[in-house]
């Protein structure tokens, strides 16, 4: 998150009464992340996010959307966004409906495709233990088992594709060592695509960015509770892939040490207990996790290259370090049998 675009505080004040919630009483821009301008926006009816998208297009918002509103109507922590009573809702089955049909979750603020959704309560941990995760291994087999009949399709935009484009642009940037890395993790990647174990992995749609950052948990509990997840937001990397990839965007980040990028097994025993719990892994994502880290580690240095070394002008923008995800990707592709222990009490 950042902010990209200035936005009037008349015209969101405007908006918000437009859609039902009541006079704006303060808007505030937030601070964090690289790719759309957002801002917490307060009226009388409660505490909401604005986000303008940036790069994204009308046509591909509204399987984001859609799919959050899908997912909380389902009972799954996810932020719904407000629709806009003047736009009347597609009918028929929504792989019929145009890509260019009005969306009524769709808005627009100073000029740029937006959205308005619910403010999650809780915050998020940025030191997450075993415990916080088991909530969140649980939670995201549950929202892969409720996206199972999610009828919109959408392709994971930064997937195999992107990155196959995107490796060209970034490879002036970086070192002979680094180069060579990116050379050869693509060539291994377009290498498991194109096996038969890769087209037995379930799929449908995934969250594709679930970091410690777009997960909230409880406050105030009781000292010594157990943590309890209350929200997953940024929907907006969504889109239709393997459950895996989405399994393995999580354990890089919540089941690695980050100074080190090394593999924490209490940590990725935890997580990947819970989501099996929920929905077992199948032999062809046994045999393939490793792969899936290796790819979900490339898949954020790639980003993180072209966001720090080309980056967009912006109020508040911090890029991520990418040094990061490449040392999660040497140590992957160093110690691939890392998981073997933590998937070897589930397979019993």
């Amino acid at each position: 998150m950042a902010v990209f675009t200035e936005v009037d505080f008349g015209e969101a004040d405007a908006l918000v009464q437009r859609l039902g919630l009541g006079p704006l009483r303060e808007l505030r821009g937030i601070e964090g992340g690289i790719e759309n301008t957002n801002y917490f926006a307060t009226t009388e009816s409660g505490e909401f996010v604005l986000t303008l998208f940036e790069r994204l297009g009308a046509e591909q918002l509204p399987y984001y959307l859609c799919l959050m509103k899908y997912l909380a109507g389902r009972g799954l922590p996810v932020p719904e966004p407000v629709a806009d009573p003047a736009i009347q809702p597609p009918s028929g089955h929504a792989l019929t409906v145009p890509a260019n049909a009005p969306c009524e979750l769709l808005l627009k603020v100073a000029g740029k495709p937006a959205a308005l959704v619910q403010r999650l309560s809780g915050r998020s941990e940025l030191a997450p233990g075993a415990a916080h995760c088991t909530e969140l291994g649980a939670l995201l087999a549950r929202m892969h088992i409720a996206a199972r009949d999610f009828p919109r399709i959408q392709p994971n935009l930064r997937g195999l594709a992107w990155w196959n484009d995107t490796v060209t642009v970034v490879l002036p940037y970086v070192d002979e060592s680094q180069a060579g890395l990116l050379r050869a993790e693509l060539a291994y990647q377009n290498h498991v695509a194109e096996s038969s174990a890769y087209a037995a992995l379930p799929r449908g749609p995934v969250h594709a960015d679930m970091f410690r950052d777009n997960v909230m948990f409880a406050t105030g509990e009781n000292a010594g509770a157990a943590p309890r997840l209350t929200g997953v937001f940024d929907f907006y990397f969504a889109g239709t892939d393997t459950w895996l990839f989405d399994l393995a965007v999580c354990l890089n980040d919540w089941a690695i040490d980050l100074a080190t990028g090394q593999h924490d097994a209490e940590r990725a025993d935890a997580l990947l207990s819970a989501y099996e719990n929920v929905r077992p892994l199948n032999a062809a994502e046994r045999a393939l996790l490793p792969a899936m880290l290796r790819a979900a580690a490339l898949r954020f240095w790639i980003s993180r290259l072209w966001d720090f070394h080309l980056p967009r002008e912006a109020s508040m923008l911090k890029p991520h370090d990418p040094a990061h995800f490449e040392r999660v990707l040497r140590e992957r592709a160093a110690h691939p049998h890392a998981m073997a222990q933590s998937l070897e009490p589930l397979a019993a």
